[in-house]
């Protein structure tokens, strides 16, 4: 039996949830931004003294792995490390869009007719996305993608793609005339789905190293002098 805490900061939405094994025992979700660093050690301890769990009997720690907010990430990566270093327990990664796809085919009847498209906003007309099957088979690896009315055209030309997140807005406006295109835009990144994932990785002892472990951020952050008088 292992108990799997997993957090998920990659957008606007901080979340948190504990796992017994593949059962949801407690969740927690705020959605209050530019709050996360605030608030997410008071969730954990929230969801913990809900459940009756204690830190100490914490099998591991999952956080959502990016691709993501920047800030984010590193909030959610900072204090999955934190709690793994006092406890003393392995760290686990999961990819955010491969979460995301999860909340949506296990809940998509003959799933296998379809291929499915997460995307996060990643302003202006670019997302970050890629393209799996009902079986987390990976189509098109995760990049970042500028929509146009071309975009992923080959794959919907042979098969009904289901585009979901914070990304999929703006790929409706160009691609919703199409006949394969459906769009979920309500599904967010979410600590559940991260959760479910982990426990794979727990069985198969997919780890993180603690010590250098860094969040998929899939493109480099610049920053720049504010052009202060």
């Amino acid at each position: 039996m292992a108990y799997l805490l997993s957090l998920e900061t990659s957008s606007i939405v901080c979340s948190v949830a504990l796992h017994q094994d593949q059962q949801l025992l407690t969740y927690a979700e705020l959605r209050l931004e530019k709050s996360h660093s605030s608030h997410i050690t008071i969730m954990v301890n929230q969801v913990l003294e809900y459940a009756g769990v204690s830190l100490k009997e914490l099998s591991a720690v999952a956080v959502s792995g990016g691709p993501g907010s920047y800030t984010g990430l590193r909030i959610g990566s900072g204090t999955a490390k934190g709690l793994c270093y006092s406890l003393d327990i392995p760290l686990i990664a999961v990819d955010t869009l491969m979460a995301m796809a999860q909340q949506v085919i296990e809940n998509t009847p003959n799933n296998g007719k379809y291929l499915y498209c997460p995307m996060v906003d990643a302003r202006r007309s670019e997302v970050y996305t890629c393209i799996v099957t009902h079986e987390l088979e990976v189509v098109l690896p995760v990049k970042p993608l500028i929509i146009e009315s071309t975009s992923l055209q080959q794959y919907l030309d042979k098969q009904a793609v289901i585009f979901l997140g914070s990304g999929a807005s703006k790929a409706k406006e160009l691609l919703a005339p199409h006949e394969n295109a459906f769009f979920l835009e309500s599904v967010k990144p979410s600590a559940q789905a991260i959760g479910k994932l982990a426990f794979d990785k727990w069985q198969a002892q997919q780890f993180e190293d603690v010590a250098y472990y860094e969040p998929f951020y899939l493109k480099e952050v610049y920053i720049t002098k504010p052009s202060g008088k």
